[in-house]
């Protein structure tokens, strides 16, 4: 069975594909109740389709909020009623104690991580003008409440809050319309970070762009709306439009560029 499996995966995926289907197994035979650590959406989207693949297996994902990223997700056999089971997570609400400093995500990831804290620990990270709510797993919520005093060169003050209480930051974008002859990544790419097809060829081939989480290494990949493209190093963007062609046969679009 499995290296069937691994043709739909890329090769660096492996590794998670593996953990995954060890998880989906020991629900479905063992009837274990699995509470994973926060995954990407390309490692939920992973993990997803392998439970899908099983009867006896069904599979729960939460991030604390409707549109959250970061997601745990809960494995249990199909006769288990994941509703009511609990997801374990928390909000450390931090407040940076009137500092004049601009704190950002990078910021307050360095600190936690700086605690020793690993990524796949921590949910999705919502700054505000003088606070921020971050959502980390109930298993280190204290931990981070007593060590966490100083982020960047702000001191800060943190306490645990419901989730029930968290404020959700709603990602900016800079939207920009322009034509284009295809929906090749290369071709949108190279429009809306401003440089040549030439050069955004090289990171594509080396493995440094996702869409849609998933590694793409084909510069003439299709694009479609709502595709959300990265680049390591340039950030990220979304195809929000497309808007039927221009007299000359090209394509509009309109993306819109995280900020």
């Amino acid at each position: 069975m499995k290296p069937t499996v691994y043709e739909h995966f890329h090769p660096d995926e492996k590794p998670f594909v593996d953990r995954a289907m060890e998880w989906v197994e020991r629900s479905a035979q063992l009837h274990q109740l699995k509470r994973t650590d926060f995954l990407d959406p390309r490692q939920a989207q992973i993990l997803e389709m392998l439970a899908n693949r099983n009867p006896d297996v069904q599979l729960r994902l939460a991030g604390g909020y409707p549109e959250a990223e970061r997601c745990r997700a809960i494995i249990g056999p199909e006769y288990r009623y994941l509703d009511d089971e609990p997801v374990g997570l928390s909000v450390l609400a931090v407040n940076g104690g009137g500092t004049h400093l601009e704190l950002d995500h990078g910021d307050y990831l360095g600190a936690l991580l700086g605690l020793g804290v690993k990524r796949d620990r921590i949910g999705d990270i919502h700054v505000h003008e003088d606070y921020s709510h971050i959502i980390v797993l109930d298993e280190i919520a204290d931990y981070l409440n007593v060590h966490l005093r100083q982020v960047h060169r702000a001191s800060v003050l943190t306490e645990i809050i419901p989730i029930t209480e968290l404020k959700p930051v709603v990602p900016a974008l800079q939207e920009m319309s322009f034509t284009v002859a295809s929906m090749r990544l290369d071709v949108i790419a190279s429009d809306v970070y401003r440089i040549s097809r030439t050069k955004i060829v090289d990171p594509i081939r080396a493995g440094r762009c996702r869409v849609n989480w998933k590694t793409a290494e084909n510069p003439s990949e299709q694009l479609k709306m709502g595709d959300v493209v990265s680049f390591k190093g340039l950030g990220r963007f979304k195809v929000l439009e497309i808007d039927g062609m221009t007299k000359k046969g090209r394509i509009r679009v309109k993306v819109g560029k995280f900020i």
